[in-house]
């Protein structure tokens, strides 16, 4: 009666996660005497009960993603980054080093330090082990202006829009530059802290709003609005 995953592993959706005389909980179901994830989420286990606790709210990571995320430790090898996903990704000292690295001579928290908010991409991920992060490309690595406005994941394609209609009205009418991360974190940044608050609200607006036809006329009718234009 073998299960196939350990405890508080993350699962997909057809994930097969035990087989045997085992029950099957909440977003699960059982066929054949196996027991199958219905959701993303992490696998728990109660004697015979299999179950997943979904996770609607937390980013899946996915390599060549851009995400926002904040350094919540620093290690001997690199740094620890909060990306809103059940596991912390690790960007490699090596990674951001422009000479070898050798910890006893770098102090790493010269770089980044705890609390720092990176943009970084996704370069290695799978459910073995935690995402590996870069910061080596253009238009990656420390924050250094702007806000933070974090939505539910999976409401980020409707912030796109289609042919990326809905995030160009933003930043047009309010002159922000935007940086969509994946993990569900955007970054605002504008000549004025007003002109933030105006692409904040209608960043909000679009996740509240986003099961909803004829949005993107919506948003930038009100964005006119509160403009003035």
């Amino acid at each position: 009666m073998p299960t196939f995953f350990e405890r508080r592993q993350l699962v997909a959706p057809g994930d097969l996660l035990a087989e045997g005389n085992y029950f099957a909980g909440e977003n699960t179901f059982k066929n054949e005497e196996k027991v199958y994830s219905t959701s993303i989420g992490l696998v728990e286990f109660q004697e015979r009960r299999v179950f997943v606790v979904a996770l609607k709210a937390f980013y899946v990571p996915r390599v060549e993603d851009i995400v926002i995320g904040g350094v919540i430790d620093v290690t001997i090898g690199g740094w620890i980054v909060d990306i809103n996903s059940p596991y912390p990704a690790l960007l490699r000292a090596s990674d951001v080093m422009e000479r070898s690295y050798r910890p006893q001579r770098n102090n790493l928290t010269s770089i980044f330090d705890i609390g720092d908010i990176l943009i970084a991409k996704i370069v290695s991920y799978d459910r073995t082990r935690d995402p590996l992060l870069t910061v080596r490309e253009s238009d990656l690595g420390k924050v250094t202006r702007g806000q933070i406005v974090e939505i539910v994941p999976s409401k980020i394609p409707r912030l796109i829009g289609k042919k990326g209609s809905m995030i160009t009205t933003i930043k047009s009418e309010t002159g922000c530059h935007i940086v969509i991360g994946q993990n569900g974190r955007v970054l605002v940044s504008g000549k004025t802290v007003e002109n933030e608050q105006l692409a904040i609200m209608a960043i909000q607006k679009v996740e509240e709003e986003s099961h909803t036809s004829g949005l993107t006329n919506r948003v930038a009718e009100l964005l006119k609005e509160r403009s003035g234009r």
